[in-house]
């Protein structure tokens, strides 16, 4: 396989940065970063972005995160490896990341499961997080980024 281009996000000046530094701020509103790890593989694997998945998978691998959790993790709602906050997350993923496959993108039962486990800070940074995984997905799905050829991102 072989990108279509480089990544649009290191071609047009400044992109970078100003992704990575909103990533950086919406990291610090208290949400573990195994629930970041989660959310981010979790959207991968429902955008199809290879190259995301290859990153985030190894990111959680580093920071602890356990071989079974990571295999069932499409499967969140059935495994008991899962708490009811990293739930609510995944949920709240699932959503935000599927918006047109239902009338009502994120319905209000998910809504108010994740405002049962974040506060307001925490919420606004799960929904950053999200939007920024999937705008990730996104640009290398679109232009085909290469799986394992990791960029400082």
């Amino acid at each position: 396989m072989e990108a279509r281009m480089k990544n649009p996000a290191l071609i047009v000046p400044g992109a970078l940065q100003t992704l990575l530094a909103l990533g950086a701020q919406a990291k610090q509103a208290g949400v573990p970063e195994t629930t970041l790890n989660l959310i981010y593989t979790r959207a991968s694997q429902i955008n199809g972005c290879g190259y995301c998945l290859a990153m985030h998978a190894r990111e959680a691998k580093r920071a602890g995160e356990r071989d079974e959790r990571l295999f069932t993790l499409a499967g969140f709602r059935e495994a008991p490896w899962f708490n009811p906050a990293e739930r609510a997350a995944l949920a709240l993923t699932e959503a935000a990341t599927r918006l047109a496959d239902r009338g009502d993108g994120v319905p209000d039962e998910i809504w108010r499961e994740a405002r049962e486990h974040y506060d307001e800070a925490q919420l606004a940074a799960l929904i950053l997080n999200i939007g920024l995984i999937n705008f990730w997905n996104r640009l290398n799905v679109t232009t085909r980024q290469v799986a394992g050829t990791m960029v400082p991102h």
